[in-house]
């Protein structure tokens, strides 16, 4: 973890973002773990929701838990407008699209596939579980499921806002291309477009004017990436003036809980999209002024870590629970605390494996070195997004 003297000594070079555009390479900007660890807060939003949806409790304590989690899919836009900034956060003058393109294939990719074969393995058990069609596995391999509705939550459900994350990935380079010509007005300018748009496509969504759900086409949910970058660029050149991490979580908690009184889906993107906005350059301005911050505490940020593999896998848990536990089975508190934590402890080992095993090995070798003798590139690549928020989601 950086400590705040090399923090303070790092800042100016990032405010002056826009003037090192053509100079050389500047170094690799600070880390933000408090980013790191907001993102597990929103992992266990996810899995929230997913437990209440599939019934482990009944009675009073079902209605405890649907009040706690049932808004736990805002945790997708904040993942959403997180990577948006990680990425502008993270991005370098002069860096290359294929390399951009080939880092975050290998950030992923690889997690992506080893889930996908788990769920593919467990359509096939003699279960309930919904078979898939040969375009729909193809449709998931390719991450393109998400953009035909009906297919949207095929074998692993969360998969589809890793759709929405590819098609932000094929985007980012014409964006970061436009933010570094922005000023902090323009950019300034650009984030309200966004928060417009997100309004007026959920409107759209609630008013049935798509015929469709909104809530997973990936170009619906690209202003909540868009603000994110804008963030960060406003935090690049020292023009972010917004309130402090304190009042900032204060109200994406009041957001969070104004959910149940809009039209579930895509609207409720409206009630948590100001204050996660606030909220990220507020914790990654904690992190670089070295301001007091429990979401960089050690064991938060390993987990945050881990929030990716988890947010893959935890879902493929619960639905093999189902074999053994029925559907919505309703137990009492006791009963229903005991095979949450079961729940909660396959899937957080089974992250960790994933992690361990699949996503840092595969990274190391999707993004080795070339080898001796071959030419260099003219800049140097920007160093994997290793702290990036997953496409978490549903």
């Amino acid at each position: 973890m950086t400590t705040a003297t090399r923090r303070a000594t790092r800042e100016p070079a990032a405010r002056t973002d826009a003037a090192a555009a053509g100079s050389s390479p500047p170094a690799a900007r600070p880390s933000l773990p408090s980013l790191t660890g907001l993102r597990w807060m929103a992992a266990v939003l996810v899995f929230g929701l997913h437990v209440n949806n599939f019934g482990y409790f009944g009675g009073t304590a079902g209605h405890i838990v649907t009040w706690a989690f049932g808004a736990g899919a805002t945790g997708v836009s904040f993942f959403f407008v997180l990577s948006g900034f990680v990425l502008t956060w993270s991005a370098r003058p002069g860096d290359r699209a294929p390399a951009f393109w080939r880092r975050r294939i290998a950030r992923i990719y690889p997690v992506h596939l080893a889930t996908l074969v788990v769920a593919f393995l467990l359509a096939f058990t003699p279960a309930h579980l919904p078979k898939p069609t040969a375009g729909q596995a193809l449709a998931n391999v390719l991450l393109l499921h998400s953009w035909w509705q009906p297919w949207w939550q095929t074998l692993d459900p969360v998969s589809w806002s890793l759709a929405c994350e590819a098609f932000f990935y094929a985007a980012f380079p014409l964006l970061f291309l436009l933010l570094r010509r922005l000023g902090a007005r323009g950019a300034t300018v650009l984030g309200v477009l966004s928060v417009l748009a997100v309004l007026v496509l959920a409107w759209a969504d609630a008013h049935h004017w798509t015929g469709e759900s909104l809530y997973s086409f990936p170009a619906a949910r690209l202003p909540e990436f868009v603000l994110g970058a804008v963030t960060a660029r406003l935090v690049l050149l020292g023009r972010w003036r917004g309130p402090g991490l304190e009042a900032s979580l204060a109200l994406a908690i009041i957001g969070y809980f104004l959910v149940p009184q809009v039209t579930p889906g895509y609207p409720a993107t409206v009630c948590t999209l100001t204050g996660f906005t606030l909220l990220i350059p507020a914790a990654a301005l904690a992190d670089l002024k070295g301001l007091p911050s429990l979401w960089r505490h050690r064991r938060l940020v390993r987990l945050g870590e881990l929030s990716f593999a988890y947010y893959m896998i935890h879902l493929l848990v619960l639905r093999a629970g189902t074999i053994l536990l029925g559907t919505k089975p309703h137990f009492g508190v006791v009963a229903g605390l005991a095979v949450t934590a079961v729940a909660f402890t396959v899937s957080l080992g089974l992250s960790w494996v994933l992690y361990e095993a699949v996503e840092r090995p595969a990274r190391r070798l999707l993004l080795r070195r070339r080898r001796p003798g071959t030419p260099p590139a003219p800049q140097r690549e920007a160093a994997p997004l290793s702290r990036e928020a997953p496409a978490a989601r549903d």
